[in-house]
């Protein structure tokens, strides 16, 4: 009743089918179309998570010739359709109600003997001009639903770094050198790195690399959404 009250004073249309929001849980999402974002079951890289097209390959190329620092990558879906736009609201719109919608999506996935959350941390410049920092609050989200530990402060990004859209996986990888730094330690502890999306992985192995150097004994990389690969 308390949803159907806040859609008659704050009335809104679904950004994929224009139909009216029925709930303010998803908002401005409706309820059909949120039940439509669907989890990728199909074959990936069992390393960084890229998608497949065949069911008999197991670790992609790039993984075999310069395996990255985090032990496995997890995403829920495909950086596409409706999770991509949600995604999209989320993190450049400022509609930060979606993230415990969006946290929720990545309760299912094994977390057995993690002993750490850390967030990808945004710069200072970057933090103060979203206001917030997604990925920490998708953090804090999985860390109060299964009970591990947040380590908000266990990044810092000391670079503030060119936007990544358009840049090539090599350009990627160059633009974050030396990005991020821990400022916790690590010491044998299995570290769950959460952020939004992932593409290249080059975000995810620049971190990875900081967190051993702090004592890590594993990271695993859990994202929303793997991107098509640059």
């Amino acid at each position: 009743m308390i949803s159907q009250i806040i859609n008659l004073l704050f009335p809104s249309d679904c950004p994929v089918c224009g139909l009216a929001t029925d709930t303010f849980t998803t908002a401005p999402f409706c309820t059909a179309c949120w039940r439509g974002i669907e989890q990728y079951t199909g074959p990936a890289c069992k390393i960084c998570a890229t998608p497949f097209s065949s069911e008999y390959a197991e670790i992609c190329s790039d993984c075999l010739k310069r395996p990255p620092l985090f032990s496995r990558a997890v995403s829920f879906g495909i950086y596409k359709d409706t999770l991509s736009e949600a995604i999209n609201l989320f993190k450049f719109h400022g509609i930060k109600r979606l993230h415990k919608p969006l946290g929720n999506l990545l309760l299912d996935f094994d977390m057995c003997g993690i002993e750490a959350v850390v967030p990808v941390p945004l710069s200072i410049r970057g933090l103060r001009s979203r206001g917030f920092n997604q990925s920490l609050l998708l953090a804090k989200t999985i860390s109060d639903k299964k009970n591990i530990p947040l380590v908000m402060d266990g990044l810092f990004k000391k670079v503030d770094t060119l936007p990544q859209i358009g840049l090539s996986a090599k350009e990627r990888t160059k633009n974050l050198r030396g990005a991020f730094v821990a400022t916790r330690q690590f010491r044998g502890k299995r570290v769950m790195l959460v952020d939004d999306v992932m593409t290249t992985g080059a975000t995810a192995n620049e971190c990875s690399k900081q967190l051993i150097k702090a004592g890590a004994s594993e990271v695993i990389v859990l994202t929303l959404a793997r991107a098509a690969v640059l």
